[in-house]
């Protein structure tokens, strides 16, 4: 979800790399969920993310979609996000003691938390936002051990590049294509599954390619 908001406003000033150490850590979040709630549509899900949890709950895009997710449309195009329910707005995923159910497959945006990350010309890098979790006095801790990620580099290729796929879409949306883009996106990224013995990245680089070919567009 694009942000237009002055970094200094919102982070300590600073910019971290995977190496970086960064104050971060909060004692497993004992007794506070506060991130798990009120969250509205904002924990947007990627087609990793989409893939992790199908494949460590063994549930399909479709069945997650009709409970614990829902879909929204994020700057122009619809995407999966976290459902939040009830009158304190929780994510669906947490249990009656406000523990993540799904912790060992939540999505890169509950791994990065309260970092952010920072787009630039050729990457990104991450930021703290200060003002957003409430654990006082958290520990510092190293990036590339916060974000729980396997093959971190790679993963961070796969970030950026599904970032800037997102924004060659939206420069091609208008009201004419913008239904057939969207579906297009949801069906080929997150409704058609993975295959579980072959590498994610390599299927997905695959679906990009071809949705470049068939909208004539490079990023």
């Amino acid at each position: 979800m694009i942000r237009n908001v002055a970094l200094e406003e919102i982070s300590d000033g600073k910019l971290y790399g995977l190496n970086d150490m960064v104050r971060a850590g909060c004692d497993e979040c004992k007794d506070c969920c506060s991130c798990c709630e009120g969250m509205g549509q904002s924990v947007t899900i990627d087609p990793y993310d989409m893939h992790r949890m199908s494949s460590g709950l063994k549930k399909s895009a479709g069945q997650l979609l009709a409970a614990e997710l829902e879909l929204n449309v994020t700057d122009g195009i619809i995407l999966p996000n976290l459902k939040m329910e009830g009158e304190k707005e929780r994510c669906a995923f947490l249990d009656p003691k406000g523990r993540c159910s799904i912790h060992q497959y939540r999505p890169g945006i509950c791994r990065l938390f309260p970092l952010g990350r920072y787009y630039e010309e050729n990457g990104f890098r991450y930021f703290l936002q200060v003002h957003e979790c409430k654990k006082e006095n958290r520990t510092k801790v190293k990036v590339r051990k916060w974000i729980d990620t396997p093959e971190p580099v790679k993963y961070e290729k796969y970030i950026l590049d599904w970032h800037n796929f997102l924004a060659g879409l939206r420069k091609l949306l208008n009201h004419e294509n913008a239904k057939e883009i969207s579906m297009y996106v949801l069906t080929s990224f997150f409704l058609e599954p993975y295959g579980e013995d072959e590498d994610f990245y390599g299927q997905f680089y695959g679906r990009m390619l071809a949705a470049q070919e068939k909208f004539r567009w490079e990023v």
